[in-house]
C-alpha cells in the first residue's frame, strides 16, 4: 500500500517526550541522549516527518518544550509538528494531554508513540493505517521468541501461556480519534476507581479495552523497534545506527 496516495483521511502522530528516563541512570532525560550525533527525539519526529502523517503533536515537560521546539523541531526543518502538550505524571495522563491538543487539527485517526523506539518505519506506520482503517484501532508489536512464564504473587512459576499467542507491544498504537480519546475522558473521570480495584494503565490499547468490546488488531513490526530504556539500550541503538549506515538505510 502506498499511503501517500492511497489514503483519505487525516493522521496526527501524537509522540511523547515527557519521560524522565529514571533507568537510563543518567542526569540528562533520556529523550535527550545522543545516539549517532542526534538527540533521541529526533529520530521519531524524522519518521513521522518523512511519512504519509499528517501533523505531529509533541508531548514533553514544560520546561523542555523550549529545547524541542528550538533546537530540534525548527533546527531540523519538521513542519509537521503544529502543537505541543505537557507531560503528565504518568504515560497516560501525557496521552490525554495529547489527545486534547490533538483535536484542534481534526484527525481521523491518532498514531501514539514513544520517542524511546526511535527506529519505527514508515512500513510499520503503513501497515498501522492499513489495520485501523479496517478496525478502528490496533498496536504495533512482535510475537515473542522467548518462552513467557506467568507468576503467583510469591515469585512462583503460575502458568505457561502458549507462546504461539504472546506478543511484546510496542508503538505506535493506533486509533479512531474519538475513540480513543473518548475512552480516555472516561478513564481520567473513573481513575481513582481504576486505581482502587488495582487497574493501572500501562498502555492505550488497555484503555480501549476497559470500555469497549470491539476488536483491536495485533500489527507486525519490527524487533529492531525497540525500547530504549537502560544505558545497554544506548549501546545497542549506536550499533544499529552503525549497521544502518553502513548498509546505506541512514
Amino acid at each position: 500500500m502506498d499511503a501517500r496516495t492511497q489514503k483519505s483521511c487525516r493522521t496526527v502522530a501524537i509522540v511523547l517526550a515527557g519521560g524522565a528516563g529514571k533507568r537510563m541512570q543518567s542526569t540528562q532525560k533520556k529523550q535527550f541522549l545522543q545516539i549517532g550525533g542526534k538527540e533521541l527525539l529526533y529520530y521519531s519526529l524524522k519518521t513521522m516527518e518523512d511519512s504519509f502523517i499528517d501533523d505531529i503533536v509533541v508531548v514533553t515537560a514544560p520546561e523542555d518544550r523550549e529545547h524541542v521546539q528550538k533546537e530540534i523541531v525548527e533546527a531540523y526543518g519538521f513542519a509537521k509538528v503544529k502543537a505541543y502538550a505537557d507531560g503528565g505524571r504518568e504515560r497516560y495522563h501525557s496521552v490525554c494531554n495529547g489527545l486534547v491538543a490533538a483535536e484542534t487539527l481534526k484527525p481521523d485517526y491518532v498514531f501514539i508513540h514513544d520517542c524511546a523506539r526511535p527506529f519505527v518505519t514508515e512500513e510499520i506506520l503503513e501497515r498501522a493505517l492499513e489495520s485501523v482503517q479496517k478496525l478502528g484501532a490496533c498496536v504495533v508489536g512482535m510475537p515473542v521468541k522467548d518462552t513467557i512464564k506467568i507468576a503467583d504473587r510469591e515469585g512462583n512459576i503460575d502458568s505457561t501461556p502458549d507462546r504461539n499467542l504472546v506478543w511484546q507491544i510496542q508503538t505506535p498504537q493506533v486509533f479512531s480519534y474519538k475513540k480513543i480519546a473518548d475512552a480516555y475522558e472516561r478513564a481520567i473521570r473513573e481513575e481513582d476507581a481504576l486505581l482502587e480495584k488495582g487497574i493501572h494503565i500501562t498502555d492505550d490499547a488497555m484503555v480501549l479495552e476497559l470500555y469497549s468490546k470491539d476488536k483491536i488488531g495485533l500489527v507486525e513490526g519490527s524487533y529492531d523497534n525497540f525500547k530504549v530504556t537502560t544505558p545497554e539500550d544506548i549501546t545497542l541503538a549506536e550499533l544499529y545506527l552503525e549497521r544502518m549506515n553502513k548498509s546505506g538505510n541512514n
